[in-house]
């Protein structure tokens, strides 16, 4: 609970002078006897003895209303608003090669399925390596022969993560295939139209500059930064786009590329079969150099991941390189609570007043 007006608090403090006044008070007398000194004898009644509780209701009733009168009420957050941050595509290939089993601390599972646990703590933060990406556009694309936009830019990443988690290795074979190039193209494409698709989406809103009050602008996010983090274990073999020339475009829209080579010296595939399973060796396609060239092309990184370990370790160097200072708007909304407060003044005063006029009325 938080007080509007706090200071109105400092009220308080005449209560105990008012108490004493209220106490202190006497009356003349409305009936007056030669001697009183038989009725000094006479025992006080219960009413005469309680009589009191009237004026300690008359100052719980002013208690009450003063922390009325300081305006008591409950935040509710709706949301942070992030005004800068890095805008980051992640290029992920699902082509079938992906298939092949990676080792995940000591369990064996799919290469695609790791960089999706590797990447979602990358996105949304695990209190371990990484501390998440909350306040950065985040957006997915996904290749094998064809480039798709899984997911556009977003700030907020549970629908992000949900389509990471639906991502699933081509199953029909016209499909297959690693268009390295194509994927590099339309990750840069949509990071060179990240402000422009923003103001879009305020627009359709009704955020846009002028479309409201001052107070109900939301505020413009400034991208500081933009890269493209690239995992793929294949050779470049399909698409429209050869891969340096869509990472020379990239450079001259100031994007920098991660690339990191998903692979190992000993892969194999788990084949189920109406026999049994069965683990068959793949043939390691993994093109280090032309990788390697990428990301010294554009100003970034390249790296190599046999397990889930380096994986981690190779996005955990790429989340330390892209780090900006962060300005963030909190926008809350408020519900008034001093009614309670108000209310129980309010029938405090009409009990000590009905009290007053009838168990505790005076005669005469």
């Amino acid at each position: 609970m938080k007080l509007y007006s706090p200071l109105a608090l400092l009220l308080l403090l005449l209560l105990p002078v008012l108490a004493y006044l209220m106490v202190r008070k006497k009356g003349t007398a409305a009936v007056r006897f030669p001697s009183l000194g038989e009725l000094r004898n006479c025992p006080a009644s219960w009413r005469l003895r309680f009589r009191p509780v009237l004026v300690a209701a008359r100052l719980v009733c002013l208690g009450l209303l003063i922390v009325a009168l300081a305006r008591p009420r409950e935040e509710t957050v709706l949301s942070e608003v992030s005004t800068e941050g890095v805008a980051i595509e992640a290029v992920v290939d699902h082509s079938g090669s992906m298939q092949t089993e990676m080792d995940y601390y000591g369990d064996k599972q799919n290469r695609l399925d790791v960089v999706k646990k590797v990447l979602a703590a990358f996105i949304s933060g695990d209190n371990k390596a990484f501390a998440g990406r909350a306040s950065d556009l985040i957006g997915l694309v996904t290749f094998a022969r064809y480039a798709d936009t899984t997911c556009p830019l977003v700030l907020g990443h549970d629908v992000l993560l949900e389509f990471l988690d639906e991502t699933e290795i081509v199953r029909l074979r016209s499909e297959d295939g690693t268009a390295i190039g194509d994927a590099i193209a339309l990750a840069a494409a949509r990071l060179k139209k990240a402000e422009e698709e923003m103001e879009r989406r305020k627009v359709q809103m009704g955020l846009a500059a002028g479309s409201g009050s001052e107070g109900e602008r939301e505020p413009s996010f400034e991208i500081k930064s933009k890269a493209i983090i690239l995992l793929t274990d294949g050779r470049h073999n399909a698409g429209r786009y050869r891969p340096l020339e869509a990472a020379e475009l990239a450079k001259e829209w100031g994007i920098k590329i991660y690339t990191i080579g998903i692979g190992s010296a000993q892969a194999y595939t788990t084949i189920e079969t109406m026999m049994g399973s069965f683990k068959i060796p793949t043939h390691q396609e993994l093109d280090e150099t032309l990788l390697t060239a990428i990301a010294e092309k554009t100003g970034g990184v390249y790296g190599r991941a046999d397990d889930a370990e380096a994986l981690r370790q190779i996005v955990r160097r790429i989340d330390e390189l892209e780090k900006t200072e962060v300005k963030t708007y909190q926008y809350a909304q408020y519900s008034e609570d001093f009614w309670p407060w108000a209310l129980g003044g309010l029938l405090v005063l009409v009990s000590e007043m009905l009290a007053g006029c009838t168990i505790f009325r005076k005669v005469p």
